[in-house]
């Protein structure tokens, strides 16, 4: 272990790389220097960033600011990688990175993680269209999924502020083109629903990972959430899941999540409703309740008796 302070401590990573098809992917693992006796989380990244910035992201001054240090600390084993068209994956050309296209860049990490690691089902968090993406591999792969986290998730999109802004822009969006992002970009994902809600020292650093990969990200997801929702059957979602929605976020309403909620056929399911919280929960100032709530789903006993 790399320890900056007690209070902050960094783990030391480990790049890996995989391929679907022709498609070169990267994955990044941190692990306890021993066994990961607490299991395996599979971080899933949104539309507008790559995997390190959002849950490797390391501030001075700031404990935990790395969600893949947290638990690594708790003693799990961390996983996260680079969707197509995002961070050090291929980045050819014409890559679409649709929803489902990044549900099939999922099989194929796993693919990697259970034959080099054969550590079983893997507890996976997905934030915003990650959520959806992680979703759409438990539809296809439930036996791969042994918790799901979805953070930041939308259904229908009905009632959704965010994307019915994002709606009036689509024809900036080309499938298989790319659009620029920047600095004020950055910034913009924090003061769209609630100003206030982070640091601006985190915005500055979370800005600083990004654009240090990425200068412009693939519109496919954007497209698939402003014009093909739902994508996610939750009669199909048959694993433990637990939807985790920001107080301020506007990604989606709440009536939106409640009535997908409703509909996961599994008992054991959870909704927690997120105070002071906007968009990107882990770079948020209440973040350590975001942690926390994560952390207990994942560690939660399973149950003995289900009547």
């Amino acid at each position: 272990m790399q320890s900056a302070t007690a209070l902050n401590p960094a783990f030391t990573g480990r790049e890996h790389w995989t391929h679907n098809g022709d498609t070169e992917l990267f994955l990044w693992q941190k692990a306890p220097e021993r066994a990961a006796a607490a299991g395996t989380v599979l971080f899933v990244h949104g539309s507008s960033m790559a995997s390190q910035p959002t849950f490797d992201l390391q501030v001075a001054g700031r404990p935990y600011s790395s969600a893949m240090d947290f638990f690594v600390d708790k003693g799990f084993e961390t996983w996260t990688v680079d969707m197509r068209g995002y961070g050090r994956s291929d980045k050819r050309p014409g890559t679409q990175a649709t929803i489902a296209e990044g549900a099939d860049d999922l099989v194929a990490a796993t693919d990697y993680i259970l034959k080099v690691r054969d550590c079983g089902p893997l507890y996976v968090y997905g934030i915003s269209s990650g959520a959806l993406r992680a979703a759409t591999f438990a539809q296809r792969h439930p036996e791969r999924v042994k918790r799901l986290a979805l953070d930041a998730f939308v259904w229908t999109g009905e009632g959704s502020h965010t994307l019915e802004n994002r709606r009036k822009k689509l024809p900036d969006f080309p499938p298989g083109g790319r659009r620029p992002i920047d600095k004020a970009f950055v910034y913009s994902i924090f003061n769209r629903d609630h100003p206030g809600t982070a640091e601006d020292k985190v915005i500055e650093a979370f800005a600083d990972a990004i654009l240090s990969l990425d200068d412009s990200m693939p519109n496919g997801t954007y497209i698939d959430m402003c014009t093909n929702l739902p994508v996610i059957d939750p009669a199909k979602i048959t694993v433990p899941t637990i939807v985790m929605r920001g107080e301020f976020d506007g990604i989606a309403s709440f009536e939106d999540l409640i009535e997908f909620f409703k509909r996961l056929p599994n008992s054991d399911k959870q909704f927690a409703l997120m105070p002071g919280i906007s968009h990107a929960s882990f770079q948020q100032k209440n973040y350590m309740l975001v942690l926390h709530i994560l952390h207990a789903f994942f560690t939660q006993p399973e149950p003995i008796y289900r009547g």
